[in-house]
């Protein structure tokens, strides 16, 4: 059972982040909210994120918007690359092959996450591809990546994913041994970890999983959570979120 902690929210010191899409003027007129109209959305996803972080006495540039867009075709991407967003997430390394390489081609400063499961005979794959890797989560892994960073030069940014609920058909290290893990892959394996994400449980009270990620990270003098999806990154940022990841409310209903 999670205890929440009280703790205050204090504001985050801005980060260098990627370029933020500018939302769109209110003056302009209504925005359309259509199903093909992601960059009227991601600008409202964009108001949301700044007014929650100034509820919570936040700058708003210190958190990134990572606009997920698994499941969803270039041709639904290239919109939200050209109102301005830089910073996204796919789930799988094999469908991010087929349409990221041209995409960064074409729109530079892009910063690409995974922010699902990574097995282990797809990190070469994905640390050639991917900036940033969120779900490190298992000593396998973590060696792993270790291997293939040596051997190609390419070091990603790496998050610990945490299993805030203890859930077990849900992938990330149990919170009782985040620590512990967080020591292994940075003294034994050398991997840049940055931050940590988490999932909280579908039903549970997420603020009760924010706080505890917030916690472990802070013990672990780590500045970066990723933290928050369409649902609930509002209280994801007042609970100090520094990364929220937001797709359906951006791009509609997955395909």
């Amino acid at each position: 059972m999670l205890v929440l902690l009280e703790f205050p929210i204090h504001p985050q010191p801005a980060m260098a982040t990627p370029r933020m899409p500018v939302p769109p003027d209110p003056s302009s007129g209504p925005q359309t909210t259509s199903q093909n109209d992601a960059p009227a959305r991601l600008g409202q996803v964009v108001q949301t994120i700044a007014h929650a972080a100034e509820k919570a006495n936040r700058d708003p540039a210190g958190v990134t918007l990572v606009a997920i867009s698994k499941t969803h075709g270039s041709e639904k991407i290239e919109p939200v690359l050209a109102a301005g967003q830089r910073v996204f997430g796919e789930n799988r390394v094999q469908e991010a092959q087929a349409k990221w390489p041209n995409l960064k081609d074409q729109f530079s400063g892009t910063e690409l996450h995974l922010v699902g499961p990574l097995q282990s005979n797809k990190v070469r794959d994905a640390i050639e591809l991917f900036d940033v890797i969120e779900t490190v989560d298992r000593p396998k892994l973590a060696a792993t990546l270790e291997k293939e960073i040596a051997r190609t030069g390419h070091s990603p940014r790496c998050y610990v994913q945490v299993n805030t609920g203890n859930e077990p058909q849900k992938a990330g290290v149990a919170p009782e041994n985040a620590d512990a893990f967080i020591g292994l892959c940075r003294d034994t394996h050398g991997l840049n970890i940055e931050g940590l994400m988490c999932i909280p449980p579908a039903g549970e009270e997420p603020s009760l999983h924010f706080a505890l990620l917030k916690k472990i990270a802070d013990r672990n003098n780590l500045n970066v959570v990723s933290m928050g999806m369409s649902g609930d990154f509002e209280i994801a940022v007042q609970f100090g979120a520094t990364h929220v990841r937001v797709g359906t409310a951006i791009f509609g209903a997955r395909t």
